[in-house]
């Protein structure tokens, strides 16, 4: 891989343990970098916009929405690539999604929260666009699965340790359940730090891994030129497809999942807190394992293993009676989000090689599309019958099970899918 570099980039990189060296060490740091920052403004949100803000579900609604609209645009990305290279540009996405996350808890007012909101989340949404780009670029096919897979594990690191310090800084009463389960005395008490000085540690730990990875790595250079402008090829169709699903399926997951375990089984705000933390715990320790199978078995066994657990993951929601039950079927539909890394690693390997970034911010935008019409049109059916969002779920998870079959074993340029192929590739322009 050829590389820009200067000399003192090339001594502040020999500093680095041997796995945060070069670029697959910087990606590493840079997803730990942003899960601190996302998932402490994520944590905090709710209690943070009722108490300081008095928010009612209006304004959250419209705030959530809000968030949602620099996913819609991250195709325009792309037009900032003649002026910025994607390297530093997502070093850029990363410190505006540390200020946008530093300074929320200092406008507790609704418009100063949506300012707030669309700064950090078009940090987060340029950057995911960014590392997706950067990744399947620098990194090999075949190492592919477990470097994504690596940035899986290091996010929930990241979001591990935030969810740690808010817990010391907040739940007492978490603190004292955990100690009575195990029959012990609560061996601390929490620091009540408050919101603001959160908020501030989150984002300031995010500027400062953004700032170091600037002058710690050299500019790594891609060995392919980027296409600098929008397109969309027929022969992606399948990866369209694909990627479309994958975001009805996470909406599915985050808005109703979540909110059956406290509606029909009670769980508080600590009960789902810890188990979020099992998730985490779960997916440091798996995400690698099915980055290597991945790797071993191919994009189309993984991702049909995905959508027939999921048809499963699905149903029980649908039928089940108990919460140690819900929450098992909780902790395996988050563990099943890892397995999504298959999508990336197949376009990879259909792709020309050009493609890529302007290809990231396309498949950014697709993803987004679900998040505008499944929770609204599915809270109504959820007024109806909760069940029945479920087998729905199940179904799309059906549609996704068939678009994993049409996958060929061994994907390229020219050999895209089974059934459907349009015509061979084009050269890049």
């Amino acid at each position: 891989m050829r590389q820009s570099v200067s000399t003192d980039a090339q001594h502040a990189s020999r500093f680095l343990p041997r796995f945060l060296q070069g670029p697959e060490g910087m990606l590493i740091l840079m997803a730990v970098a942003m899960a601190v920052s996302l998932e402490g403004w994520f944590a905090l949100l709710n209690n943070f916009v009722v108490e300081r803000a008095a928010f009612t579900g209006r304004e959250i609604g419209l705030l959530q929405s809000i968030r949602e609209i620099p996913g819609f645009l991250s195709f325009c990305a792309i037009f900032l690539l003649p002026f910025i290279r994607e390297q530093n540009l997502a070093l850029v996405s990363l410190v505006l999604l540390g200020v946008g996350t530093m300074i929320t808890g200092y406008f507790p007012s609704e418009f100063g929260l949506y300012a707030t909101t669309l700064l950090m989340s078009t940090g987060f949404h340029y950057y995911e666009t960014m590392n997706q780009s950067l990744t399947l670029q620098w990194v090999s096919k075949e190492r592919a699965p477990i470097v994504l897979a690596r940035q899986i594990t290091a996010r929930s690191i990241g979001t591990f340790a935030i969810f740690l310090v808010i817990i010391l800084a907040f739940d007492q009463a978490a603190i004292d359940r955990v100690s009575a389960f195990f029959g012990i005395a609560a061996p601390f008490q929490t620091i009540s730090l408050g919101f603001e000085p959160i908020y501030l540690i989150a984002g300031v730990f995010t500027i400062g891994v953004a700032v170091f990875c600037r002058f710690a790595y050299p500019n790594f250079n891609a060995p392919h030129p980027q296409t600098k402008k929008l397109l969309l090829r027929r022969r992606y169709w399948l990866y369209y497809a694909l990627t479309f699903m994958g975001g009805a399926r996470r909406q599915i997951f985050m808005v109703f999942a979540g909110f059956m375990m406290v509606e029909k089984f009670g769980f508080d705000a600590t009960a789902i807190t810890l188990l979020y933390l099992v998730n985490l715990v779960a997916n440091i320790y798996i995400a690698p394992k099915i980055g290597r199978f991945v790797a071993r078995m191919g994009e189309r066994n993984a991702l049909i293993l995905e959508y027939v657990g999921l048809i499963g993951v699905f149903c029980g929601y649908a039928v089940v009676q108990t919460a140690g039950m819900a929450a098992a079927l909780y902790v395996l539909d988050h563990l099943f989000f890892a397995f999504s890394l298959a999508i990336k690693t197949y376009f990879q390997k259909i792709a020309d090689p050009a493609d890529i970034a302007s290809t990231a911010g396309v498949s950014f935008t697709i993803n987004h599309i679900a998040a505008v019409g499944i929770p609204a049109a599915f809270g109504f059916i959820w007024l109806e019958d909760p069940g029945m969002v479920f087998f729905i779920g199940a179904g799309m998870a059906g549609i996704s099970l068939l678009l994993a079959m049409n996958v060929p074993r061994d994907p390229s340029p020219g050999n895209e899918v089974l059934k459907g192929r349009t015509r061979a590739p084009q050269p890049a322009e």
